[in-house]
C-alpha cells in the first residue's frame, strides 16, 4: 500500500500565541473591566503579540514598539483599514466620515481636504482669537468657583465643546438654550455606542438579534444627532457667521461639481460627527490627567507654575505663542500623554494575508496597536511607571508618530489629523489652570478616563 503525505496549508502558519478560548466567546471573558490593560497583562504572559478572538471575530494584539513598527511603517499598505462594528457603521451614516471611512479614493480625497483646508497651519493661525477667547472664558468661569469644589471633567468638556462649536459652526453652543447640553450628552452617548461590546457584532449566535436593546438605541442617537446637525446647517446656510469657520469651508467645496468625488450633505455630517467626538473627550481628559498627575508631585506643579511665571508673567495669560518657550510645560504634557494616552489601542484590519514579525496575519483580521502598554514598555523607558517630565527635556521625542514606544495620536497616513489643534487646545488650557489658580481638591471622574 502507497500512501502520499501532504503538508498543511495551516502547517505552514506559524501563528502568534494565543491563550485558551471557550466555545462561542472566544477570549471576550478575559478582556475586562478595561481591554487596554487586560492587554496589557495577556502580554506579559505571551509574549508582544497575541491572537485572539472576541467572539468569532479574530484579533491580533501588538504591545511592542518594535512590532508596531511593522504594522504601521513597514507593512502599512496591508494594515490602512478600519474594524467597524455595526454602530460604527450606522451613526457614521454607512462610513461616509473620515475617520472609519474604508482606505481608498473617498478616504483619499477627504485627507487631502482635511489637511490642506480644514486644519492646515493657515486655517487654524486664523482661528488663533477664537481659541484664545475660549480660554479666557473658561478662566473667567472657574474663577467664579474659586472656593468650592469642581469637577474638572464637567468644566473642561464644556470648554472643549465650546470650542469645537466655534471651530466648526462659528458660535458658542452654551450660547444656544439647551444646545450645549444636547451636544455634550450625544457626544458622550456616541463615544459609549462606538467603544460598547454588542452581542450581535461578536457573537455569531445572536447576528441578527438585538438582545440588548443596543441597534435601537444606536438608530435613536443617529437620529437626534441628525435632527440636530440638520437644523445647524439650514441655519448657518441661511445666515452665515460672521468668523471663518470649518463648515462654511465644506459647504463651499461641497458646491464644486467638478471634483473628482463629489461632498454630500451626509460626508459633512459624519465628519462633523467626528470632530466633535474625537476632540471633545481627548481635550479634556489630558488636562485632566495631568492636573491629577501635578497634585500628586508637588514639586513639579512648582516648576512649572515657575517656569511660566518667568516667561510669561503674572500679569497676563498664558498665550498660544508662549507655549514654544515653555519646554517643561510640553514636556508635562507629553509625560502625561505617555501614561495617559487618549488612544490607548489603535484599531487597524488587515487586508492581505501578511508575514509580520515571523507570524503569519490572515486577512480580515482586526489589529489593535496597544499604545497604553507602548508608553509602559520597560525596555524603551526607564522607570516607566513613574511620572517624570523630565525624560523628554533628556530626549526630544515628537507626538506625531515618528517614536514608536510613544503614539498617542497614531502613526502613518491614519494618524489623527487634528493633533495640531488638539495640542495647541490641550497646552494653553492646562497652562491657564496651573497659572492662574492654585488647585486645592478636584471631583476628577477617572472611572470614565481608564
Amino acid at each position: 500500500m502507497t500512501i502520499a503525505f501532504f503538508k498543511s496549508k495551516h502547517a505552514k502558519s506559524h501563528l502568534p500565541p494565543s491563550p485558551f478560548s471557550l466555545p462561542i466567546i472566544g477570549h471576550l471573558h478575559l478582556l475586562t473591566p478595561n481591554p487596554h490593560q487586560a492587554f496589557h497583562r495577556l502580554s506579559l504572559r505571551y509574549g508582544p503579540i497575541i491572537r485572539l478572538f472576541m467572539g468569532y471575530e479574530p484579533c491580533v494584539v501588538i504591545c511592542s514598539p518594535k512590532i508596531a513598527q511593522e504594522f504601521l511603517k513597514t507593512y502599512e499598505n496591508a494594515y490602512s483599514d478600519r474594524p467597524q462594528n455595526s454602530a460604527t457603521a450606522y451613526i457614521t451614516y454607512g462610513s461616509k466620515d473620515f475617520a472609519f471611512a474604508p482606505y481608498g479614493p473617498y478616504w483619499k480625497f477627504m485627507k487631502k481636504i482635511v489637511m490642506s483646508q480644514l486644519l492646515n497651519g493657515t486655517t487654524l493661525d486664523s482661528l488663533v482669537q477664537v481659541r484664545q477667547d475660549e480660554i479666557n472664558h473658561f478662566v473667567k468661569s472657574i474663577s467664579q468657583k474659586v472656593g468650592r469644589a469642581v469637577n474638572l471633567n464637567v468644566e473642561l468638556v464644556k470648554v472643549a465643546n465650546n470650542l469645537i462649536t466655534r471651530l466648526l459652526l462659528g458660535e458658542r453652543c452654551s450660547e444656544q438654550a439647551g444646545q450645549a447640553d444636547d451636544i455634550r450628552r450625544m457626544v458622550s452617548e456616541i463615544n459609549e455606542a462606538i467603544s460598547s461590546f454588542n452581542l450581535s457584532d461578536n457573537i455569531w449566535l445572536f447576528k441578527n438579534l438585538d438582545l440588548q436593546g443596543f441597534g435601537k438605541r444606536v438608530k435613536d442617537i443617529h437620529r437626534r444627532f441628525d435632527a440636530l446637525i440638520e437644523k445647524v446647517i439650514k441655519e448657518h446656510e441661511e445666515a452665515p457667521s460672521q468668523e471663518k469657520d470649518l463648515l462654511s469651508i465644506l459647504l463651499h467645496i461641497a458646491e464644486y461639481e467638478t471634483m473628482d468625488i463629489h461632498l454630500t450633505k451626509e460626508n459633512i455630517k459624519a465628519f462633523i460627527l467626528n470632530i466633535f467626538v474625537a476632540a471633545t473627550d481627548n481635550s479634556a481628559i489630558t488636562p485632566e490627567w495631568g492636573l491629577s498627575e501635578l497634585i500628586n508631585h508637588p514639586n513639579i506643579m512648582r516648576k512649572a507654575i515657575a517656569e511660566i511665571d518667568n516667561v510669561v508673567g503674572k500679569d497676563k495669560l498664558i498665550q498660544e505663542s508662549d507655549v514654544q518657550n515653555l519646554p517643561y510645560l510640553q514636556a508635562i504634557i507629553k509625560e502625561t500623554l505617555r501614561l495617559h494616552p487618549p488612544i490607548p489601542l489603535i484599531p487597524r484590519k488587515s487586508k492581505e494575508d501578511q508575514t509580520v514579525a515571523g507570524y503569519h496575519i490572515q486577512a480580515n483580521t482586526n489589529i489593535f496597536i496597544n499604545t497604553w502598554a507602548l508608553g509602559r514598555d520597560p525596555n524603551h523607558w526607564e522607570n516607566p511607571l513613574e511620572f517624570r517630565p523630565e525624560r523628554f527635556e533628556e530626549k526630544q521625542m515628537d507626538v506625531r508618530g515618528q517614536h514608536f514606544e510613544f503614539l498617542p495620536f497614531g502613526s502613518g497616513r491614519r494618524m489623527c489629523p487634528g493633533t495640531s489643534l488638539g495640542l495647541k487646545m490641550v497646552y494653553t488650557t492646562f497652562g491657564a489652570m496651573i497659572q492662574c489658580f492654585e488647585i486645592g481638591s478636584i471631583v476628577l471622574q477617572m472611572d470614565q478616563l481608564e
